[in-house]
C-alpha cells in the first residue's frame, strides 16, 4: 500500500514526494535493523539496438535484523539516483535467512541519465541496528552506502567492482580476524580498497530537499575503528600470526591491536579484537581505468559491513594454499588446497571468485586431521590480462556444542593469464624492389579487436631465453620495435599473418643477419601480453658499403687534417661499371647534412681518402663523412654518415684543502658502429713543452659519446695554474661476424687550463618586517583584486673561499627557488659589475637564492649561501558591504591579504543559525546569499549584522591555519 501511494506521488512531483517520504519515515523511526551492505553498477550491456548507453542496471545487498519482535521488514527502499531528479521506490526482489538474527534482501533496479557524466547512487535506510560498539547512539542513526560511477562513451563498456563475499561477519576475542570481500571487477579494471568511516546522512531520506535532492553524507557520530574503543574498553592486543602471502602484518604478540586493510588484496585484518559486540566499518572500493592517457579513477562502492565479535576458547584454523602462479590461456590449472584444526574440528572449505564458474572448488575431505580440495580452471583468452585473477579461500572450523562459534582462516591465490606465443614464425626473402624480409606465422588463438602484434628485430642472433611466466621482449636484449599490426573493431573474419620488413624503404643490407620475434598486446582496459615467439632468422650474402673512419690526424684551427676509411661493397650481381665512390663532408655530428662533396675517386679498391683541406678546423669543429658508391653515374649505394670524435673539458678546481683539482673530460661521437663494445682510452699531456702522451684511464662509452674526471695519480695531482691536452681512441664494431670491428677513432686533442676557482660571493636577502606590518593591519592600502605584486632584492659581496681562489669575476649567476624544499635552478647572469639583483613581479615573497661567480673561462665558483624568506601571514575582513548591485563592494573579500591557499567561510545569524558556508574561494567573495547560494537557488539574506568565521590556510611553506572571527553589517 505505502509502496503503491509513494510511487504515484513520484510521478506528481517532488514536493508530494517528499511528503510521502516524512510520513513514511514517521512511521519508521523506530526501524532500528539495517547491519551492512553494497550497491553494484553496470552500463547497459544489452546487445542490439535496444542497448542504451546512458541506461544503468544496479543490485543493491542490504542485511537487515530478521523482521520478528516488532522489527521491520524492509520489503521497499529509497533510492537517489544523483542526477537531480527525486528519488524512486525499489520493491525487493528477494529475502533469505542467513540465521535466526540476519535476513539477506536483494533488490534490482535501473535508471536511464540524461547525459554522460560521472554519477553517485544513494541509498539512505532506516536505521542502523543497535548496540554497534564503535560508534554513539547506533539506533539513532542512520545507513548510508553509495556507488560511484562513470558514464562516458570513450570508456566503453563500464561495469562497477563486484564484492562475492557477504558484507557480515562473526570474529572471536583474542583471535585474529581476516575478511576479504573476494572483489573482482568484470572489466578487468584495477581496483584499490581503502578503509572509509560508516556514514550517515542527518535527516534520513528526509535530508535530500527538492528541487535537487542533494545528498550529503557525514561520518556517523561517534565512529573510530573497532581497535580504538574508548571509555576504558578492552581494545584487545596482537597475537602470534604469520601470513605467508605477505599480505598482512605478522602479528607480535602482546602489542596494541591493529586493524587494517590491503589496498592492493582488500583484506582486512583484526589483530585481534578484546571486547564482545557488534562492529561497523566501511571500506571504498575504487576503480581505476587503464587508457592510453594513463590511468583514470572511473568509479568506486563503498560496503559497510558488520562484525560479530564472540567469546569462545575455539582455536581457528590454518589454511593452505598454492603459491602463486602463472598460466597460459588455454591451460588446465589444479590446485590443492588444505587445512588443519588445532581444536580437530572438522573444516568447511570454500572459494569466492569471479571465475567462479566457470572453475570449481571441490571439498574432498573435511578432516580430521586435514581438510583438502581441489580447485580446477582452464582460463580462455578472455581472463588474459595485467592483473592477477584473485581467488578467496576460506577455510571454516566446525566446532560441536551449543551455539558454536565457527573462525576462519583466509587465503588469496593470485592466477595471472598470460597470452600463448605466436606460433610457426618464419622469414624469408622478398621479392620486391629493395632488399627485404617476409615474416609468416600461424594464424593467432587469441585474436581480440584492439589486440597488437608487435614485430621486434635484432641483427645477430639473440640469447633471449624468457622464462615461462615472462611475456613481451625485455628492454635491454638488443631488439628493436620495427612494426604494429592492429586487430580491427569488428574482428569478422580479418586475420593478420604477416610482415615485410624492407628497413623502412631504403632496403636490409647484405652482409648481415636479421632475427625477428613477435607477441601480442592486448587492448586496455584488461591488457596483458602473450609469451614472445620463438627466433626466425634471415641472412643477407654480400658486403655493403659501410664507414670504417673518420679519425682525427692532426688538430690545429686551419689545415687540420681527417683521415676516412669505409668498405669496398660486394654485390650479387655485381655493380655495373663505370664505378667511383663520392666522397661528402658536413659540419658537426650529423647523419642528414647538409652534406657537400669534397672528393670523387674512380678507383673503387681505394677505400681511403685524407681530407688535408686548408680550410679544416679540428680544433674548434667536428665534421661528418658520407660515401655514396656511384654505378654509371647513378647512386647505387650509401654509407651511414659517420662523425669524428669530439672532446672537450672543464677545468674542477679544488674549492678546499681536502679537495681534489681536476679536469672533467666528455666525448661525442654519431657513428653507425657500437662504440661501446671495447672501453675507450683516454691520453693525457703534461704541461711540459716534451711532455708525451700517455694512456691514463680506459672508459667504457654509450652509443653516443662517454666522459672522465681526471684527478691525476697519488703519485702526481693535477696543479693549478698549468694547462693539460687530452684525445681519446674509440674503439669500435659494428653488429655482426662478417662486419668490420677494432675500428679505432681519435678525437681532436683538447688542452684546458686549470686556473684557480673564483671567490664565492655571499648573498643578503632583504627581509619584510611582517610584525611591523601587523601591527598596522588597519593602516595598510587594500590589497589588488589580483592579489599583491612583490620584488625581492638581492645583494652580495665577493668572499674569500676558498682561501687561494681568483678575483677575476666576469658575470654572477643568479639562482631561484619557490621555496626551501625545492632546486635551486638558474634565473638569470648580470656581468661583473652589479652586485645587487631585483627579483621583480611576484606573486609571493617566497623564496630562496643563490649567487654564482663565473670567470672569463667560464669557470664558475661554488655557490654562495642559500638565502631565503617567506611570506607573511596578513589578513583583514570589512565590517561592512553593500551587495546592491551596483558593481561597488558588491562582495565580502578580505581587504588586506597575503597569499592564500584556502579558506572555509561560515556565517550565523544573530540566533547562531548557520545560513552560509563555502570552501570553493580563497578569497571568499561572498555575495550575500543564502545557505543554498553556491547552487544559486536561494534568496539573498536580508539586511543586519552577521557573524562569520573564516579558517584560513596561508600560502607559506608551513601552511600556516588560523582561525578569524568577527561580525560584518550587510546593507543593501
Amino acid at each position: 500500500m505505502v509502496l503503491s501511494l509513494l510511487s504515484r506521488l513520484a510521478r506528481r512531483g517532488p514536493l508530494l514526494l517528499l511528503l510521502a517520504l516524512l510520513l513514511s519515515w514517521a512511521t519508521q523511526v523506530q526501524a532500528t535493523h539495517l547491519r551492512a551492505g553494497d550497491i553494484q553498477a553496470k552500463i547497459d550491456t544489452t546487445v542490439g539496438p535496444g542497448n542504451n548507453p546512458r541506461r544503468v542496471f544496479f543490485k543493491m545487498v542490504l542485511y537487515q535484523k530478521t523482521p520478528t519482535g516488532g522489527i521491520p521488514d524492509e520489503s521497499s527502499v529509497t533510492i537517489f539516483f544523483g542526477d537531480c531528479g527525486p528519488p524512486q521506490i525499489i520493491p525487493r526482489a528477494s529475502a533469505v535467512a542467513v540465521n535466526s538474527e540476519t535476513q539477506r534482501n536483494v533488490y534490482f533496479f535501473e535508471h536511464t541519465y540524461s547525459a554522460p557524466s560521472t554519477y553517485t547512487v544513494h541509498y539512505i535506510g532506516e536505521n542502523r541496528n543497535g548496540g554497534v560498539l564503535n560508534m554513539s547512539a547506533s539506533s539513532a542513526q542512520s545507513f548510508y552506502i553509495s556507488t560511484t560511477f562513470t558514464i562516458d562513451p570513450g570508456l566503453g563498456q563500464n561495469r562497477s567492482p563486484i564484492l562475492t563475499k557477504p558484507s557480515i561477519d562473526n570474529a572471536a576475542v583474542g583471535q585474529v580476524f581476516l575478511h576479504n570481500p573476494s572483489a573482482y571487477d568484470p572489466d578487468g579494471d584495477s581496483l584499490v580498497f581503502k578503509l572509509r568511516p560508516s556514514m550517515q546522512v542527518v535527516g534520513g531520506i528526509t535530508g535530500p530537499q527538492p528541487p535537487c535532492f542533494v545528498v550529503d553524507s557525514t561520518r556517523v557520530t561517534g565512529y573510530v575503528l573497532p581497535n580504538r574503543l574508548g571509555g576504558g574498553s578492552n581494545n584487545g592486543v596482537q597475537v602470534a600470526y604469520t601470513d605467508p602471502s605477505g599480505d598482512s602484518p605478522n602479528g607480535i604478540p602482546g602489542n596494541a591491536s591493529i586493524f587494517q586493510q590491503n589496498r592492493r588484496t582488500g583484506t582486512i585484518i583484526w589483530n585481534s579484537p578484546g571486547t564482545v559486540g557488534e562492529y561497523n566499518v566501511a571500506f571504498v572500493v575504487q576503480e581505476w581505468r587503464r587508457t592510453s592517457f594513463g590511468r583514470r579513477l572511473i568509479g568506486e562502492v563503498i560496503r559497510d559491513m558488520q562484525i560479530n565479535v564472540k567469546p569462545t576458547n575455539n582455536q581457528r584454523p590454518i589454511l593452505t594454499i598454492p603459491p602463486d602462479i602463472c598460466v597460459v590461456a588455454g591451460t588446465l590449472i589444479t590446485g590443492t588446497v588444505t587445512a588443519t584444526d588445532a581444536d580437530g574440528n572438522p573444516i568447511r572449505l570454500t572459494a569466492n571468485s569471479g571465475i567462479l564458474p566457470p572453475a570449481t572448488f571441490v571439498q574432498n575431505a573435511s578432516g580430521p586431521p586435514t581438510a583438502t580440495g581441489t580447485f580446477r580452471w582452464t582460463p580462455d583468452c578472455s581472463n588474459i590480462a595485467n592483473q592477477p585473477v584473485r581467488v578467496s579461500f576460506t577455510a571454516e572450523d566446525q566446532p560441536g556444542g551449543t551455539n558454536p562459534t565457527p573462525l576462519i582462516d583466509q587465503r588469496v591465490w593470485n592466477i595471472t593469464v598470460i597470452g600463448p606465443a605466436p606460433q610457426n614464425l618464419r622469414v624469408a626473402p622478398g621479392n620486391t624492389g629493395v632488399r627485404s624480409a617476409v615474416l609468416t606465422w600461424n594464424s593467432y588463438l587469441c585474436r581480440k579487436p584492439g589486440a597488437r602484434i608487435l614485430i621486434f628485430r635484432k641483427e645477430g642472433a639473440s640469447t633471449l631465453n624468457p622464462g615461462p611466466c615472462d611475456t613481451g621482449i625485455p628492454a635491454g636484449s638488443g631488439f628493436t620495435q620495427i612494426g604494429t599490426l592492429t586487430y580491427p573493431s569488428p574482428l569478422g573474419t580479418t586475420d593478420l599473418l604477416s610482415f615485410v620488413d624492407n628497413g623502412g624503404g631504403t632496403g636490409l643490407e647484405r652482409g648481415k643477419t636479421y632475427c625477428y620475434r613477435i607477441y601480442v598486446e592486448f587492448p586496455l582496459p584488461a591488457g596483458g601480453k602473450s609469451q614472445v615467439s620463438q627466433e626466425a632468422c634471415i641472412d643477407f650474402a654480400g658486403r655493403p658499403l659501410l664507414m670504417r673512419n673518420v679519425t682525427v690526424d692532426r688538430t690545429a684551427p686551419t689545415n687540420g687534417q681527417i683521415t676516412v676509411r669505409w668498405t669496398k661493397p660486394v654485390s650479387t650481381p655485381p655493380f655495373a661499371d663505370p664505378q667511383q665512390y663520392r666522397v661528402s663532408r658536413a659540419v658537426g655530428q650529423t647523419t642528414t647534412g647538409p652534406f657537400t662533396t669534397i672528393a670523387t675517386i674512380s678507383n673503387v679498391s681505394d677505400t681511403t681518402y685524407v681530407d688535408a683541406d686548408p680550410s679544416l678546423d679540428t680544433q674548434n669543429r667536428s665534421y661528418s663523412y658520407r660515401v655514396e658508391l656511384l654505378s654509371q653515374n647513378l647512386v647505387a649505394e650509401t654509407a651511414t654518415a659517420a662523425s669524428s670524435v669530439r672532446i672537450d673539458g672543464t677545468a674542477v678546481p679544488a674549492v678546499s684543502a681536502t679537495a681534489l683539482n681536476g679536469i672533467s673530460l666528455r666525448w661525442t661521437y654519431n657513428v653507425p658502429w657500437n662504440n661501446a663494445l671495447r672501453p675507450t682510452t683516454v691520453y693525457r699531456k703534461g704541461p711540459a713543452a716534451n711532455d708525451p702522451f700517455v694512456a691514463i684511464a680506459t672508459v667504457t662509452g654509450t652509443a653516443t659519446g662517454g666522459s672522465y674526471l681526471d684527478e691525476g695519480t697519488a703519485a702526481q695531482r693535477l696543479v693549478k695554474g698549468q694547462t693539460y691536452c687530452y684525445y681519446v681512441s674509440t674503439n669500435g664494431a659494428y653488429d655482426g661476424n662478417r662486419l668490420p670491428s677494432d675500428l679505432i677513432n681519435l678525437s681532436q686533442q683538447q688542452c684546458i687550463a686549470l686556473r684557480n676557482v673564483p671567490c664565492a660571493p655571499v648573498l643578503s636577502l632583504k627581509r619584510t618586517n611582517c610584525d611591523s606590518l601587523a601591527s598596522r593591519l588597519f593602516d595598510l592600502p587594500a590589497t589588488p583584486i589580483s592579489g599583491a605584486v612583490y620584488t625581492n632584492n638581492l645583494s652580495w659581496t665577493l668572499g674569500n673561499t676558498p682561501p687561494d681562489c681568483s678575483r677575476a669575476i666576469a658575470s654572477y649567476n643568479i639562482y631561484y627557488a619557490p621555496n626551501s624544499q625545492d632546486s635551486l635552478r638558474f634565473l638569470t647572469s648580470v656581468p661583473a659589475t652589479q652586485t645587487t639583483y631585483q627579483h621583480l613581479n611576484l606573486t609571493s615573497e617566497a623564496g630562496c637564492y643563490a649567487v654564482q661567480s663565473v670567470d672569463s673561462s667560464g669557470t664558475r665558483s661554488v655557490r654562495s649561501n642559500i638565502a631565503c624568506k617567506d611570506d607573511c601571514q596578513l589578513f583583514l575582513l570589512p565590517n561592512i558591504f553593500t551587495p546592491n548591485g551596483d558593481g561597488k563592494n558588491d562582495t565580502f573579500r578580505p581587504k588586506v591579504f597575503t597569499p592564500i591557499r584556502s579558506t572555509k567561510f561560515t556565517v550565523f545569524n544573530r540566533w547562531g543559525v548557520k545560513i552560509y558556508e563555502s570552501s570553493a574561494d580563497p578569497l571568499i567573495n561572498w555575495s550575500g546569499g543564502g545557505s543554498r547560494a553556491e547552487g544559486g537557488a536561494a534568496p539573498s539574506v536580508v539586511e543586519g549584522m552577521y557573524f562569520y568565521q573564516a579558517e584560513v590556510e596561508f600560502g607559506n611553506l608551513d601552511r600556516t591555519k588560523r582561525t578569524y572571527k568577527g561580525w560584518v553589517q550587510i546593507t543593501r
